[in-house]
């Protein structure tokens, strides 16, 4: 193989096509075309695949090159960018002129791919710039198409991935310190000049003339140095981490990001269900492995539960860490937060990023809770998780409608539960149905029970059509689900925290249920009933449901009185004060 082809993509399905088009027009045929993609979540990897090239994991820029560089089996190396498109017979007369004038290490001219004077008079500019300046010491400047050999990229250990600006700068003037650099006279490239028209021209020149400048200088730049936030300088580069263990999680996620991503460039990992649904409504989604609770007859079975999380924990922490490095390399994150997410807490550590923890699990560990004996066994472990998930954030942000002493006010810090829009919008009233919800398809005990009441009971969670006595079942369909909820009497479900939040915002009492040894759902019930909103059971008989039933009105008066929300808003403004504080 005479020479590799060496790509970094992110998200690149309008640029790829054409450049991979103008390759495989090329005379020259003996080529392999790698993509080094950084988990894009458009077409790209589908495109590369289309046009035969090899895929492999990637990030942006130096991390991509250097791991198309570790399967490349050409002799000579071309790096280039996906925004770009060879001009005719480009390969043959690249390859040509470095051999003929003995380089080690070379880039090309450009030209603009739109028209236009003044276009053509920037790019002439920078290729007049690029041949004077190639006399006094190798460089980057205009850096489009990198020529070197194998052979000389390992040499000096390929492209440093710590530099965040200038990496390419760096590699040239490295390999140059050793070989002969020059700037090819006869192959020039046409360039994309979106860079232009998103940043305006004044922008962009300032930004290379003053890298330029610190180079000759000797002195290493940094995007920080040049201000390098592409237009948006209020903008923050997040990293956000979503666990995927049932939908509470992605449900909160998602009003969190509406809110972030308006502002912020966001990078989006989650697991599982959070990942499916979450992957629908945003940009920049990655999927990540996640630990799975085992649930049988409504109880969490701790040893299969356990057991399968040690089983799937090599393969997950090794893709995902790899795949959540790679794409923090490439867009350099300012901050990481996390939603009870455990591969978001290592890498803050591994990169020492300011981690901000938002869930309703750390209520857990943060708060001093009032709980029975009876539970303190369940209670030890699910602490022992809490605290393993996430260690040392910045701050706790934590959700709830119930508010224990906080064991450290400075750190922590409560909220009203995360509301959807979808929920705030809903127009209550009270109805003649109760809603059960279950997550669990097996609690066949429930059903019968429910049949000897005279009320209708609208169930879901157990995947079926149709009626069976007073019992009207449904398939889970979210608009008829808020219709449902906004309608009913009262409602009769587990202990997740979410479902809970969305009845008493509605003003609906709740009857729990918890999943056994499942303590986060069961503290959640015990403050629920203490707060006098409806009622905690182990197990429910005929007559818990009947005394529940009886006892409507004074719960919706309790609920009236002592629950409160604020539309998400304290929430969101203490994340724009965090984000400025930490990024």
């Amino acid at each position: 193989m005479k020479l590799s082809i060496i790509i970094p993509t992110f998200n690149e399905e309008d640029y790829l096509p054409n450049l991979l088009e103008s390759i495989k027009r090329q005379d020259f045929q003996d080529y392999e075309v790698i993509v080094a993609d950084a988990g894009s979540t458009d077409k790209t990897r589908e495109i590369a695949k289309e046009f035969g090239c090899k895929i492999v994991e990637g990030g942006l820029p130096a991390v991509g090159r250097n791991r198309g560089a570790e399967v490349a089996q050409g002799e000579y190396f071309l790096f280039l960018d996906s925004d770009v498109i060879l001009t005719k017979d480009y390969l043959e007369l690249c390859l040509n002129e470095f051999q003929e004038r003995e380089l080690g290490i070379a880039i090309t001219q450009i030209a603009p791919l739109s028209d236009g004077f003044l276009n053509k008079i920037t790019h002439d500019f920078a290729n007049f710039f690029m041949r004077k300046v190639e006399k006094i010491k190798p460089h980057g400047a205009g850096c489009y198409g990198i020529v070197t050999t194998k052979k000389l990229h390992e040499e000096v250990e390929g492209f440093d991935e710590d530099l965040d600006f200038g990496e390419d700068t760096d590699y040239i003037e490295r390999i140059g310190a050793i070989s002969q650099f020059k700037v090819l006279r006869s192959p020039k490239l046409l360039v994309s000049t979106r860079r232009l028209q998103e940043e305006g021209l004044r922008n962009v020149a300032f930004k290379y003339v003053k890298s330029t400048f610190y180079q000759f200088r000797g002195k290493q730049v940094t995007a920080a140095d040049l201000d390098y936030t592409f237009g948006h300088p209020n903008t923050k580069r997040i990293i956000y981490s979503v666990c995927g263990e049932g939908m509470g999680h992605a449900i909160r996620a998602k009003v969190i990001l509406h809110h972030l991503t308006k502002k912020h460039e966001v990078h989006i990992f989650a697991s599982d269900r959070a990942y499916t649904y979450l992957s629908q409504h945003f940009d920049n989604v990655y999927e990540i492995g996640g630990f799975n609770t085992v649930y049988e007859d409504n109880e969490v079975q701790n040893t299969k539960t356990f057991i399968k999380g040690m089983k799937d924990l090599p393969g997950d922490l090794k893709k995902s860490l790899r795949l959540m490095y790679s794409v923090a390399k490439a867009v350099k994150p300012q901050v990481i937060i996390s939603d009870f997410e455990f591969y978001s807490n290592l890498l803050s550590k591994i990169l020492r990023l300011p981690l901000i923890s938002l869930d309703n699990m750390h209520v857990l560990t943060q708060a001093e809770l009032d709980v029975p004996s009876e539970f303190r066994t369940e209670r030890i472990a699910a602490e022992g998780v809490v605290r393993s998930f996430i260690q040392l954030p910045a701050v706790y942000l934590i959700t709830s409608y119930f508010y224990p002493p906080l064991k450290n006010p400075e750190k922590s810090k409560y909220f009203p539960p995360v509301l959807r829009e979808e929920i705030m919008n809903l127009k209550p009233y009270k109805g003649d149905h109760v809603l059960v919800y279950q997550t669990s398809d097996s609690n066949w005990k429930l059903l019968e029970i429910l049949k000897k009441f005279d009320d209708e009971f609208i169930v879901y969670g157990f995947h079926q059509e149709g009626r069976d006595e007073n019992l009207r079942f449904k398939k889970f369909n979210e608009d008829e689900f808020f219709q449902d909820l906004a309608q009913a009497r009262a409602v009769i479900t587990n202990g997740g925290f979410t479902l809970i939040s969305e009845a008493l915002y509605l003003g609906k009492p709740v009857l729990s249920v918890p999943v056994k040894k499942q303590f986060e759902q069961i503290l959640n019930a015990i403050y629920l009933e203490r707060l006098g909103y409806g009622e905690f059971h182990q197990d429910l008989e005929e007559e818990d449901i009947a005394n529940f039933l009886s006892n409507l009105e004074k719960y919706r008066k309790n609920i009236d009185l002592t629950f409160k929300h604020d539309n998400n808003q304290a929430i969101l403004e203490e994340l724009d004060l965090l984000l400025d504080k930490y990024a």
